[in-house]
């Protein structure tokens, strides 16, 4: 009997330190590091845990959690970045990774607050630093979920068979701790940490419907742009065909593609003065875009003061509409606005307007060396060596970018190979008219054929 009786207890003991384990409630009181094991400068200061440095480290002791939601708020002050932990060891070495970073001026900018590291990286930043804000991570069954300030940035299901490269191979879900780390040379602070756990038998029940919903990521190439580090943002969509705000942020969500929405200004478009182009601002700040201008006519420059035009993070045009030889304003996507006489003179008309359009003060050059549809079938005839060279040399020294744009297919990648070579920049461009974004399958093209890094891709400004 007495055996028995110890065995009850070491029975008992063992399901009580289990449930302690998997249970709801706050992981920091405000006041004491005990459920934490800290390596590096981490200190409690006016009740927050802060973590200084690049190599300070806070594990929580004994976790086991799989279906939960976690609810840290945090701030980080200038130079400080890092990450949440999930589903991880002491080790760090499984699991999924949250990143903390809001530094606007971070050269990797593609990681900021919210990122579901390599798998769903974030090119915007939602907070600035020394800002209080909120972030919440749930896991249930298969799904991830990362919400800032209440409104959620990821969404993602990880799949039967996720897709991942050697340094990303224990990026799965599972079980384990949570942990907070620093990276940076400024401080993450965080003063509320909670879990809430969600029923295993509720959290299993949703996982076939989870799956089914979930990409093949055997034959995605966006997630291998996430597990290369590599920048993933479409810089040029458009709220058409019945696209909303809400429709782009969840299409943004499930696909792993960031966006930049770029209203149409100019005269004739939906925005056409320097009023209208506060008003979209003011109403699209909290969005979960990056926002761009889309300069429309060689008109834009006096119809749009350079103060306003300033409040975007970055300026785009194209060179579709110029004023042609005889002075007739031509829109060279409509065949009926495009007066061709001799086809090679009015190529040799082209190249000059794009160079032209070049010296106006925006930042990528868009749709680029765009032919009209009389012209569009001999796209490699036209581009000759000669003119191919001019129009990169102009590019060159003007400091614009070029877009790779997926819905024309265009520049070929002669023009995109000599660009790389000449040290300009790039940015990948949808240019929807439809509600059905797409994803960037010709950019991803030409950034394999001409080998594109991380550092030869457009650094969008982030003012908002």
């Amino acid at each position: 009997m007495k055996t028995i009786s110890f065995l009850g207890a070491g029975l008992c003991c063992i399901l009580l330190l289990s449930c302690s384990q998997w249970a709801s409630g706050p992981l920091f009181d405000g006041n004491s590091l005990d459920k934490w094991a800290t390596t590096g400068e981490v200190s409690l200061s006016n009740g927050a845990i802060v973590l200084s440095g690049p190599d300070a480290r806070a594990i929580l002791k004994g976790g086991r959690y799989k279906n939960f939601t976690l609810s840290l708020e945090l701030r980080t002050t200038q130079g400080g970045k890092g990450a949440v932990r999930f589903h991880t060891d002491a080790s760090l070495t499984k699991g999924y990774c949250v990143a903390i970073n809001n530094d606007r001026d971070d050269p990797v900018w593609w990681k900021m607050s919210g990122s579901l590291v390599a798998v769903r990286n974030l090119t915007k930043s939602f907070v600035r630093e020394n800002e209080w804000f909120t972030l919440d991570i749930t896991v249930r069954g298969q799904a991830v979920t990362v919400g800032i300030n209440g409104s959620p940035v990821v969404e993602y299901i990880e799949p039967s068979a996720p897709f991942r490269t050697g340094d990303h191979a224990a990026a799965l879900l599972s079980e384990g701790t949570f942990a907070l780390e620093s990276e940076g040379e400024g401080t993450i602070e965080i003063k509320r940490i909670n879990v809430e756990t969600i029923d295993p038998k509720e959290a299993a029940a949703g996982i076939p419907a989870q799956l089914a919903e979930a990409t093949d990521e055997q034959t995605d190439h966006i997630i291998r742009l996430h597990q290369e580090d590599f920048p993933v943002l479409d810089y040029h969509v458009h709220l058409k065909g019945g696209l909303t705000n809400e429709g782009a942020a969840l299409q943004s969500r499930q696909t792993g593609i960031n966006y930049a929405i770029a209203p149409n200004c100019g005269i004739g478009f939906p925005i056409t003065d320097d009023a209208g182009v506060l008003n979209f601002l003011n109403e699209m700040r909290s969005e979960p875009f990056i926002l761009a201008m889309q300069a429309e006519g060689r008109e834009w420059i006096e119809t749009f003061s350079p103060e306003v035009r300033d409040e975007f993070d970055y300026v785009f045009t194209d060179a579709l509409t110029f004023t042609d030889g005889k002075g007739r304003r031509s829109r060279i996507w409509i065949a009926e606005e495009t007066w061709i006489e001799d086809e090679q003179q009015y190529m040799d008309l082209i190249v000059d307007r794009i160079c032209g359009v070049l010296q106006e003060p925006m930042d990528i050059y868009v749709n680029p060396c765009f032919l009209p549809p009389q012209m569009e079938d001999r796209y490699d005839e036209f581009w000759t060596e000669k003119r191919m060279n001019r129009f990169v040399d102009a590019l060159a020294h003007s400091g614009k970018a070029l877009e790779i744009n997926a819905r024309y297919k265009i520049p070929n990648q002669a023009i995109i190979q000599k660009a790389k070579a000449a040290g300009v920049k790039f940015t990948f461009g949808t240019n929807n008219a439809e509600a059905e974004v797409g994803k960037l399958e010709y950019c991803v093209r030409m950034k394999e054929a001409c080998g594109l890094k991380a550092e030869d891709m457009y650094k969008p400004k982030i003012k908002i």
